[in-house]
């Protein structure tokens, strides 16, 4: 089999509310999708989501990684996945919601291939996959109501966003707390909005309400300061990396000085399944437990997200909610997985189970 055209075609999906994060505010969510041809007549889909303050790309110039990355890959075997990585790193460096756009594609065609459903293809058994749903930055009573609404709705896990100010973040955590009970899990992601003894105040504060783990703390480049928050840090806070964690090389250096107790994978960060199967192996022999997240990204991504939930058992927690807050989703886009109450339910069909319309 070989790879005949690589093409990708623009979404725009407009926010039902601006969506405010330590780093900065969100209206809506871009992203292109990726159709990989063969000459078999098999045809896979991928996403890519670029987002600026993450990934250090905009959608223009993942555009153009794009188109060339498919020049390059025209003729190419496409279930060669390493071998088109290999490619992929040899003619452009970083892009990787570009190169993760073209391996979701790849493991698409792959699972067409083979018969199966990516998530049995990676070795899952399971195809249910729960996941929490995010808390943007508001006013307490603000974030509380969102926060009940998730609740009500029969959400279990919610993750806040904090990191701007600590006694704000505590009081509006300790107002969703008390609405939602003891039973609801909450998480917490501060988007390298603390310095280290910020946090380490935080955590003191953030045990007492009940929360089960802090995410990037401290700026992404701070590794030193992340392995000072494990040493010092003397609550049942678990601590999560990931915006200090885009690659395998990050993730072994992280693993090394012990930085964190969870990784969050996010397949736009790392360029794909493939490099974020390696981070998932790599947390899993340094005993370190890992969640799967998400950016703005569109039903294609989101499932093959959930697909690497599904198949790994290092891979415990999912943070798979961009859709939540979208007024409609591209309506060339369809499958892939259901989501009831937080539970997210993979497709049986072949490949990611998606079908685009263009």
């Amino acid at each position: 089999m070989k790879i005949t055209a690589v093409t990708a075609k623009k979404t725009q999906m407009q926010l039902i509310a601006p969506f405010t994060v330590a780093w900065g505010t969100m209206t809506s969510q871009e992203t292109w999708v990726v159709k990989v041809e063969t000459d078999e007549g098999i045809t896979g889909y991928g996403s890519a989501a670029p987002t600026p303050f993450v990934t250090g790309d905009t959608i223009n110039s993942s555009r153009e990684a794009i188109e060339l990355i498919g020049s390059v890959l025209t003729g190419f075997d496409p279930c060669d996945v390493a071998g088109a990585h290999a490619r992929m790193d040899s003619v452009i460096f970083h892009n990787d919601p570009a190169k993760c756009g073209i391996d979701i594609a790849l493991y698409d065609i792959l699972g067409k291939k083979k018969g199966l459903p990516v998530y049995k293809l990676l070795g899952g058994r399971v195809p249910s996959v729960e996941t929490d749903y995010t808390v943007g930055i508001n006013t307490p009573e603000k974030m509380l109501a969102e926060a009940m609404s998730y609740v009500n709705s029969g959400l279990r896990i919610l993750k806040v966003k904090i990191g701007l100010d600590l006694d704000h973040d505590i009081e509006a955590l300790k107002m969703i707390r008390a609405s939602a009970g003891k039973d609801v899990r909450i998480r917490v992601d501060a988007n390298q909005g603390y310095d280290v003894e910020t946090a380490l105040r935080a955590m003191k504060a953030f045990e007492a309400i009940g929360i089960d783990a802090a995410e990037q703390f401290l700026p992404w480049w701070d590794l030193e300061g992340a392995a000072e928050l494990m040493r010092r840090n003397d609550t049942g806070v678990k601590l999560m990396l990931d915006e200090s964690i885009h690659n395998v090389h990050d993730a072994l250096r992280a693993a090394q000085m012990h930085c964190a107790d969870y990784f969050n994978i996010k397949l736009m960060k790392c360029g794909g399944i493939y490099y974020g199967a390696q981070i998932a192996d790599i947390a899993a022999q340094a005993g370190i437990r890992c969640m799967v997240g998400c950016m703005g990204e569109d039903r294609i991504s989101l499932t093959a997200a959930i697909s690497l939930v599904a198949a790994k058992d290092s891979i415990v927690e999912a943070d798979c909610d961009s859709l939540r807050d979208i007024v409609k989703e591209p309506d060339f886009i369809h499958g892939g997985y259901q989501e009831a109450g937080g539970i997210c339910t993979l497709s049986e069909e072949p490949g990611l189970g998606i079908s685009v319309d263009f």
